[in-house]
């Protein structure tokens, strides 16, 4: 492997590989502190672009000729999107955009995450109360998104930490650009998310659990106990009929991946409860074939689901890949992590009869006409879902 990038990479894309890989080789915290502050510099300067593509192209060549830099940049390039400095009457302020996931299971539909202006304020006013240290300045968006609405780009997410920055300490009241949703119909399990900005004087605590004088760790828990009893408290009437989960707000990337996590089991427990009231297929009746599938390697696990005597797919989850270990597959060193046979566990905890997983990697195929995915079949072969005739897709709306 060559450490000379490309000739297609601009200068600061250049530039930027190689600090990376300067800071890969540092030998101690001190140098480290040094390349961390040149790369933060660059890395900000290409977020001030909000068109550019500069950083994104640096991270596609690195996820594939250097993945160790890449794990170097993609944090520092979530830390720079997230957080920021901003200043009001000479004042310096650090901001942080935070993520308050709620992850959701239904037999029904999920909810939209529109919010009373009473439940926006009440959210917003437990955050402060509950979360944030005391004193901070906290704005939050005015309804809970969803992951399709979220920022698609690390400009995006430097935009909206700007924003509702700015918006907290009262330095601009131009608000923060959302997506519409889109149609989630059909969908069992996901998430909804409240975002916000938390701003602090310089250098000051951001949570209420920075206090070199108390356990981080208890009060980290007594405060999602208190947050989950408030959310329930004001959101509870929009998740009528279905299974909730809150966690703790915390910083923009690290929640949101924890979500991602927090949905994958919950998706199949959705999927074989729906299957069973909505086709009467009874658990026991079902099989299940897990397959990896991706471009570069397993960036994906698909489970197909048909009923036991067919080899017809008539439904189908994607269980995300969320880091390198959980990439693996057959894996032989037990400190390593089998993603299939843990997801088989679950299939077989939930009652479905057989499952099988089939080996290799797949290439990751979707329907020409509809975009959904295909998913494998008892045989290994990669089929479009197609629900039974007397599928009920019409259950009950509480929301």
């Amino acid at each position: 492997m060559s450490d000379t990038p490309p000739i297609r990479l601009t200068r600061d894309a250049k530039r930027l590989v190689t600090l990376g890989q300067a800071l890969a080789r540092s030998g101690s915290r001190l140098e480290d502190v040094y390349w961390e502050d040149q790369l933060s510099a660059l890395i900000t300067k290409m977020l001030g672009s909000k068109k550019s593509r500069t950083l994104e192209s640096v991270l596609d060549f690195l996820v594939n000729n250097d993945p160790g830099v890449y794990e170097i940049v993609v944090e520092l390039a979530e830390t720079c999107s997230e957080s920021l400095s901003l200043n009001r009457h000479d004042v310096d302020y650090d901001v942080l955009l935070v993520s308050a996931p709620i992850v959701a299971w239904t037999r029904y539909r999920l909810p939209a995450g529109t919010l009373t202006p009473a439940q926006q304020q009440g959210l917003q006013a437990a955050l402060a109360e509950l979360i944030a240290a005391e004193g901070a300045k906290v704005c939050m968006l005015p309804g809970l998104v969803t992951f399709d609405q979220m920022p698609q780009s690390f400009q995006e997410t430097r935009q909206w930490a700007q924003r509702l920055g700015a918006l907290a300490i009262g330095s601009s009241t131009e608000p923060c650009p959302v997506r519409d949703p889109v149609d989630t119909e059909g969908m069992l399990a996901d998430a909804r998310f409240a975002i916000a900005a938390i701003a602090v004087p310089r250098g000051q605590a951001i949570f209420r659990w920075q206090d070199p004088d108390i356990s981080a760790v208890e009060v980290r828990q007594q405060a999602l106990a208190a947050w989950t009893e408030r959310v329930n408290q004001l959101l509870g009437n929009i998740f009528t009929g279905c299974q909730i989960e809150v966690l703790l707000p915390d910083a923009f990337y690290t929640t949101n991946r924890e979500a991602d996590r927090r949905i994958r089991p919950m998706a199949l427990r959705a999927a074989v409860t729906w299957l069973q009231t909505a086709a009467n297929i009874p658990a026991q009746d079902l099989r299940a074939a897990i397959v990896a599938c991706g471009n570069n390697g397993a960036e994906e696990f698909r489970i197909g689901f048909s009923p036991r005597m067919s080899n017809d797919v008539i439904y189908g989850c994607v269980w995300p890949v969320l880091s390198k270990e959980e990439a693996v597959i057959d894996a032989v060193d037990s400190t390593l992590v089998d993603m299939p046979e843990s997801i088989a566990a679950l299939l077989k905890e939930l009652g479905v009869a057989e499952v099988r997983r089939l080996p290799g990697v797949q290439q990751p195929e979707y329907c020409d006409d509809c975009g959904a995915p295909y998913f494998p079949n008892y045989l290994g072969e990669m089929l479009h879902p197609e629900l039974p005739e007397e599928t009920d897709m019409e259950p009950v709306h509480f929301h």
